[in-house]
């Protein structure tokens, strides 16, 4: 239990490993739903071609958007590309790069599903059944005294034994395995075809545009750290802000109590003395404010935060002041606004 412990902590710590996990998770979910699935082919023209279509192409589409929607730097992504410039240009480099690295993992379940249908042949064999030589693997002299319509009708029911009856014109197991071979054949190309093309992707291109590899990948991982670090900066806000209104609640209840028990002749009015630690507390909790004291002021910050971001210069000399930073003010402030924007 602690080593799954473990495992799972370093997951949830790197996000690229956890995304690669779940994409092997789910490419192992495909292959399992693959083989617990109850293929059932029509065995009637025109509906075998569409059924079988619609198994190869729909369960991998839905894989792929099940990918990028587990995926946390989707939302990141939208963001990115719909935010205003503001004081920070948006890189159409590395909103590329963010896209392609989260399309790359969630293409890996709906490679594997196709890959395992194909290998499988039942897919392929009910699409294709209509398409088998009769001329080559069966009786040819028969063939061609049936109908076009009839000929179809009867090859539609290979891959149903059980309502089959032309074995007269074509032995069911012959096609079977023709077409079979066919579809694995296809398979094994199809698998290696794509891993071709993920060595290509993850290996030689980076050889080729080094540099601008890497910008992008630095300023991804930059954009998805800022935001990181942004979040947990309003929730230490948050709190810091919500256990001073709290506190200010429960002073104000304690004075209305004390004023109410001075008016009467009961009891006297209680000595109000706090305790210099619970001072030091709430000074604390009010330098962690920065100043942001109320929900105006909250509310500019964070829409200032998604127009405006502040630009990627840390020695900024000036105050920003036109990007919902403090402005003016001494030089203290101005270090104390810079480090703030280090900070977020």
């Amino acid at each position: 239990m602690d080593k799954f412990r473990m495992v799972f902590q370093f997951l949830q710590s790197n996000q690229e490993s956890f995304m690669n996990g779940i994409c092997g998770i789910m490419a192992l979910a495909s292959a399992q739903i693959y083989s617990a699935f109850d293929f059932n082919c029509p065995c009637l023209p025109g509906y075998n071609a569409a059924y079988s279509a619609g198994i190869l192409l729909a369960p991998p589409l839905v894989l792929f958007l099940l990918g990028l929607v587990l995926n946390n730097n989707v939302s990141m992504l939208a963001e990115e590309w719909k935010r205003p410039p503001g004081r920070r240009a948006k890189d159409p480099a590395v909103l590329r790069y963010m896209f392609c690295s989260m399309a790359q993992r969630a293409l890996i379940a709906p490679v594997v599903w196709v890959a395992v249908t194909l290998l499988d042949g039942k897919c392929f064999l009910c699409a294709f059944c209509t398409a088998v030589p009769v001329t080559a693997l069966g009786n040819g002299s028969l063939a061609p005294s049936l109908p076009a319509p009839e000929l179809a009708r009867l090859l539609a029911r290979v891959p149903c034994p059980e309502i089959y009856d032309g074995d007269w014109l074509l032995a069911r197991e012959v096609a079977v395995r023709y077409l079979r071979c066919i579809s694995q054949a296809l398979g094994w190309s199809f698998v290696l075809l794509t891993t071709l093309l993920a060595f290509v992707v993850r290996s030689v291109r980076p050889c080729f545009t080094q540099a601008a590899f890497l910008k992008s990948k630095y300023w991804s991982h930059y954009i998805d750290i800022e935001r990181k670090l942004f979040d947990e900066t309003c929730t230490e806000h948050a709190k810091a802000f919500a256990k001073v209104c709290i506190q200010q609640f429960f002073e104000a209840m304690n004075q209305d109590l004390e004023l109410g028990h001075s008016h009467g002749a009961l009891a006297p009015a209680p000595i109000n003395t706090a305790a210099p630690a619970t001072l030091d507390r709430v000074e604390e909790e009010r330098e962690k404010l920065r100043g942001i004291t109320d929900q105006g002021a909250v509310n500019r910050l964070l829409t200032s935060w998604h127009k405006c971001k502040p630009p990627l210069h840390l020695g900024q000399e000036e105050p920003l002041v036109g990007n919902g930073w403090a402005g003016g003010g001494s030089r203290a402030l101005r270090r104390e606004v810079a480090t703030y924007v280090s900070k977020v």
